[in-house]
């Protein structure tokens, strides 16, 4: 695809204040000029004393104008707060001068976080995509996140403006979100909807659950559609086998996947946390075998570029490690261990 049109500011602008801007404070004055930017990004400008005036003045964000004012604005790149680049492989299907649409690794945090300080895919991203917005934060480009386990397709923001219109997509739902995953047991039905609402299970809380009750605090509505791609029914293992699926999110709640399958008794495989078991119970071959991480994966991603209005969607096959597991499910069936 070819580069989009750039929305990142020259490196060093100035602007003059008209009579019509008499009046006005400075930093509302600036957020007219510079569209493309946040209010956290003028603001961190401003406290940073790159906003010069001609005069030698030192102004404040909430002085007024007079009129004929000139001013000078310094863009330097931002630095993450204690975030130094990290030289991780890095998949990338897809950048231009807004956005890069990657596929993150399975054992990967999206950002730092208690618990996870780094390497993160964050990291990986300030060395291969340089400064981002939201650099005095945590999460800089980051408008969603996919868990450790899962891997999959993900979109970064490299502007303000793309941070905050992508962030608002996701907000109004706007973006396509399709998973594959491998769950143990069969669905009887070739696609359903599955829409219990989630909340935080208070017993374990690092998962969340669809056994609270509607209505109650924390309890959020949550809708995930599913067709099933191919059935692994083998006698004796509980819920007669395993499904491969197809999801679509129709909404992005923490752990939404996990928590529904879970919730029907048909944990994903490699799932733990969820009730999965460590090592599968077969078949043949298969017996004892463990995957080192959630049968998750982020297979297809669409959405509109936010500058630019064209529709943008990607699809990224299942990493070989997951691939190889349904080569092995094919071949116990070949056997005839239905």
């Amino acid at each position: 695809m070819p580069l989009m049109a750039d929305s990142r500011p020259e490196p060093c602008q100035t602007f003059t204040a008209a009579e019509s801007d008499r009046g006005l404070r400075l930093d509302r004055f600036l957020a007219l000029q510079l569209p493309q930017l946040s209010r956290t990004r003028l603001q961190q400008l401003l406290a940073a004393g790159q906003v010069a005036a001609a005069d030698g003045r030192r102004w404040r964000p909430s002085d007024r104008l007079r009129g004929g004012e000139r001013f000078s604005v310094r863009f330097d790149p931002p630095v993450a707060a204690g975030l130094e680049p990290a030289a991780l492989p890095l998949e990338i299907l897809y950048q231009d001068l807004d956005l890069a649409v990657i596929v993150k690794p399975a054992g990967l945090v999206t950002h730092p976080a208690p618990g996870a300080r780094g390497p993160t895919l964050v990291h990986a991203l300030l060395h291969h995509l340089g400064p981002l917005p939201g650099a005095a934060t945590s999460r800089p480009g980051i408008v969603h996140r996919l868990d450790r386990w899962t891997s999959g397709l993900m979109v970064v923001a490299r502007t303000d403006v793309a941070q905050r219109r992508l962030s608002e997509a996701f907000r109004r739902r706007e973006v396509e979100k399709e998973y594959q995953a491998l769950a143990h047991g069969l669905l009887a039905r070739d696609s359903g909807e599955l829409a219990a609402p989630i909340a935080r299970d208070r017993r374990r809380p690092i998962r969340m659950t669809t056994r609270r009750a509607p209505g109650g605090a924390g309890v959020r509505p949550a809708r995930t559609l599913y067709r099933v791609l191919a059935r692994f029914p083998f006698r004796g293992l509980p819920g007669g086998g395993f499904s491969h699926l197809a999801l679509h999110l129709e909404t992005g709640r923490t752990h939404q996947i996990r928590a529904h399958l879970a919730g029907l008794g048909r944990p994903l495989v490699g799932d733990t946390v969820y009730g999965a078991p460590r090592q599968l119970p077969g078949p043949g071959s298969l017996r004892g075998f463990s995957l080192p991480r959630l049968f998750l994966h982020a297979s297809r991603l669409a959405f509109t570029h936010p500058l630019t209005g064209l529709r943008l969607e990607f699809n990224s096959l299942l990493p070989s490690e997951l691939m190889a597991l349904l080569a092995r499910l094919r071949h116990e069936l070949e056997l005839g261990l239905l």
